[in-house]
């Protein structure tokens, strides 16, 4: 029988249901007749590429929505982080810091590359193979978290790139799609060198340290080229975690994570067995929580000049001030300024040894045992911070011969013998109980020269000093207190005082211009004023040491500091005179109210007017403008502001050359036989000059002085004034802290005496005008209650207004009631 051929239906036939569900039914058949597991192969697969078609349609649409709203990235090809207003001394070390993010911007090339390796091996170790995803670690990551609504892990460095510079740290799949957009638009944009480099400059790391340049100096006070394997690796910890791991508030975390990398580093072949054994034992140095929190790594103390320069900086830029990386170079001199530093402290806490112990800052209550213990002291202390040198402490026993203190970390200061004295009423066993030294008192201690510790007390009185050049104005170091953060107010800018003795030469300046000279003789006698001429009441002005000598010249008045010299040189050139002339000097006449008292530095100025003022004796006579801030430049070294110091010139003169030298003659008298005498015998130089100064009571202690180099000035005194005591001095109390400056700034200085110039003569031991020196000045004063001679015509002096002392009532003999009626012309 022949066979029967086959053929196709047409297209237009109708479908045969019977032949297409035998069709189905024989392959339903022929699957069921497969092995179990081929099944379960086939049903699988199916599964997936259903999953997977699924998966790609939800990225497309999740691209078509969401690529066209990422960022733009283009601008990280120039990266500009935001860096803070850094300021620098004349000779580049850093001496403040300003801004929201602390951020030292650092390229890769110089990054080192033991440090790169310790973060490769924590955070990324495929970071050069990958195109910016870890797909293995995406899928780890995923299986982690199914049947969870966040995301976990799996970050690579690229992805913690767009992450920081352009999303929130929230952790969920959104974010997560975003990033992973963010990552492929920055892998195709950027290169791995530029990816890594804005890593390691953009992280937070703690203690308002972004990037690991930043991160080095606060946790190791050093520059990032300088760190070891060990250090890397604890830095390397931090991104994951900054407070968690970090090595000032969680030491033994940090430790275990810092562990850990290492081991990282060495499974990855970043270092050998032999490095990764050494850096397991190296005992790391961690700055002090204090240093650390507050991002000091400065050597030198120059808080309240830095705070000048932001102020000033501020004043141009606006908020750009602390994002813009201006590098600020100013006139301060490091060396200069850390001894002033010193020097004013060493001075205040001098004085501070002679005043009573105030008792301790506060009693706390400890527990027994150790852990609790610990914990209650690091409290105390972070509440009670160290302030420089002077540390807090714990006592945690007490005794008349020896006092017990802890302090943070465990360590134990045993304190005796003269580290007692100081305290000494407060170990009395009947000591007032707000004084009394015991368990729990919150206590300041300082290191003696002899490797001991010694019980003091923050200082209430304050202080300060300011150096300059007399010749340009460039300050060369400036500390406006005692302590920056005890006290922000800034005394040498801000404090206005009385200068007391300190602002006679002014006085005696102006008497020049009236025919007086050094060889002039005043009679130091007693006065009497009446109230017209004070401006308030009655006054019997007397000597700081309530004795009067009688006639002696102009220069042994200067030097011995005597107040009714200087009161009767005011009356009788007129106080108003003398008014007009010192504004020459810089001073403001409203602070300076036109009365006898004037004599005596009753009206108000402050340090910076004294140093500016004393400058134009310095220079010969020229008045100069002090200035702080010599170049500005942007981060990469775009130089925006550059100051190049100036002498002056006739423009700028305030006062004749004639009148600056005779003066500084007298003030150089000062320093050999009078007040400031310590100065000389201690510098061991004849070009020194200067003037003490102390208000009545005692309630400002100034010198003022200079070489023909520098002019320094040091005041100290209650910011609420009160009396500093009745034995404290201007020679007590600032000479000293002048002294220990200049021997320094005149360390290697030639000796320079000042040059005479045209127009003086010398008369015996006394310089003058020429004109004078025939008997043409004034020859005496008060002898008879008039001037002995007047000068020739064209330099009239007025006659002399001073009211005797009555007969019946002899000065120093006047009844109580009207003697407590003399003008304390100190007083507010």
């Amino acid at each position: 029988m022949a066979a029967r051929p086959y053929t196709l239906p047409m297209p237009d036939s109708p479908p045969q249901p019977e032949r297409r569900g035998s069709f189905l039914r024989r392959m339903g058949a022929r699957f069921a007749e497969l092995h179990p597991v081929i099944r379960w192969a086939v049903f699988g697969g199916a599964v997936g590429l259903a999953g997977l078609a699924a998966i790609l349609m939800a990225v497309a649409i999740a691209l078509a929505v969401a690529y066209p709203n990422l960022p733009d990235v283009s601008d990280l090809s120039e990266y500009r982080p935001k860096l803070p207003l850094r300021v620098y001394s004349a000779e580049g070390d850093l001496i403040g810091e300003f801004g929201e993010e602390r951020r030292n911007f650092t390229s890769i090339a110089e990054i080192p590359r033991v440090l790169t390796d310790a973060v490769l091996a924590i955070e990324d170790a495929r970071f050069f193979q990958h195109g910016g995803v870890d797909y293995v670690g995406v899928v780890r990551a995923g299986l982690a978290n199914v049947g969870k609504a966040k995301s976990q892990g799996a970050s690579t460095i690229t992805m913690q790139v767009a992450r920081n510079v352009y999303l929130s740290s929230e952790k969920t799949f959104t974010r997560k799609i975003y990033e992973i957009l963010l990552t492929f638009k920055l892998e195709h944009l950027l290169t791995k060198d530029q990816i890594l480099e804005i890593y390691m400059n953009q992280i937070y790391l703690g203690n308002r340290a972004y990037g690991f340049a930043a991160a080095a100096e606060t946790y190791f006070g050093k520059a990032l080229k300088d760190i070891t394997v060990a250090e890397a690796a604890m830095l390397a910890g931090l991104p994951k975690a900054p407070s968690a791991f970090n090595p000032i508030s969680n030491p033994k975390r940090a430790r275990s994570r810092q562990l850990y990398i290492i081991e990282r580093m060495l499974d990855n072949g970043f270092i050998t067995a032999e490095e990764a054994d050494s850096a397991k034992k190296q005992e790391l140095r961690i700055k002090s929580g204090q240093h650390a929190g507050s991002g000091s790594t400065l050597r030198t103390h120059a808080e309240f000049v830095a705070e000048m320069a932001r102020q000033l900086i501020f004043a141009q830029y606006g908020e750009e001030t602390y994002t813009r990386g201006l590098n600020v170079t100013t006139t301060i001199r490091a060396s200069d300024q850390e001894v002033a530093y010193q020097a004013l402290r060493q001075g205040i806490l001098e004085y501070e040894r002679r005043q009573p112990y105030r008792g301790p800052e506060k009693f706390i209550t400890l527990p027994e045992k150790a852990p609790e213990l610990d914990d209650a002291i690091d409290d105390a202390i972070d509440e009670h911070p160290d302030n420089g040198d002077l540390l807090s402490a714990i006592v945690l026993e007490a005794g008349p011969r020896k006092v017990i203190a802890a302090r943070r970390s465990g360590e134990i200061l045993e304190i005796e013998g003269d580290g007692l004295r100081f305290a000494q009423a407060g170990l009395q066993p009947r000591a007032a109980p707000k004084l009394k030294l015991r368990r729990g008192a919150v206590i300041r201690v300082i290191k003696t020269s002899r490797n001991g510790w010694e019980i003091l007390q923050l200082p209430e009185v304050e202080g300060a000093f300011v150096s300059l050049d007399p010749q340009t104005g460039a300050i060369r170091a400036l500390v406006g207190g005692f302590d920056f953060e005890k006290n922000k107010f800034n005394h040498v800018t801000q404090a206005w005082r009385q200068p007391g003795s300190s602002f006679k030469p002014f006085i005696y300046s102006a008497a020049l211009e009236k025919g007086f000279t050094p060889a002039t003789v005043v009679n130091d006698a007693p006065l009497f004023f009446e109230p017209e001429l004070t401006g308030g009441q009655p006054w019997e002005p007397k000597n700081y040491d309530g004795t009067f000598e009688g006639p002696m010249s102009l220069r042994r008045g200067m030097a011995k500091s005597k107040n009714m010299i200087s009161i009767r040189l005011l009356d009788a050139i007129g106080a108003r005179y003398a008014q007009e002339w010192i504004t020459q000097f810089g001073f403001e006449a409203a602070k300076h109210p036109p009365y006898l008292t004037m004599a005596l530095g009753a009206g108000s100025v402050t340090p910076m007017q004294m140093a500016t003022a004393y400058s134009a004796f310095a220079n010969g006579g020229y008045r100069i403008d002090p200035w702080l801030i010599s170049k500005i430049t942007e981060q990469k070294g775009k130089v925006l502001v550059q100051v190049k110091p100036v002498a002056p010139d006739e423009s700028a003169r305030a006062i004749d050359p004639r009148n600056a030298f005779v003066i500084s003659t007298l003030l150089q008298e000062v320093m050999r036989t009078g007040t400031g005498s310590r100065a000389m015998a201690a510098l061991k130089r004849p070009d020194i000059y200067g003037k003490t100064g102390t208000t009545n009571d005692s309630m400002d202690a100034w010198f003022a002085g200079y070489h023909p180099s520098v002019t320094a000035v040091t005041w100290i005194g209650y910011d609420t004034p009160r009396k500093l005591g009745d034995r404290e001095t201007g020679g007590g109390l600032s000479l000293p802290v002048w002294i220990a400056y200049m021997e320094h700034a005149l360390r290697d200085v030639p000796i320079l005496e000042l040059d005479s110039p045209p127009g003086v003569v010398q008369a015996g031991v006394d310089w003058m005008y020429a004109e004078h020196a025939q008997g043409g000045g004034v020859l005496s004063l008060g002898l008879d209650d008039q001037p002995a001679a007047m000068p020739p015509p064209g330099a009239i002096t007025p006659p002399v207004t001073v009211t005797p002392a009555p007969a019946t009532a002899p000065a120093g003999n006047q009844p109580a009631e009207e003697r407590s009626r003399i003008l304390d012309l100190f007083r507010n």
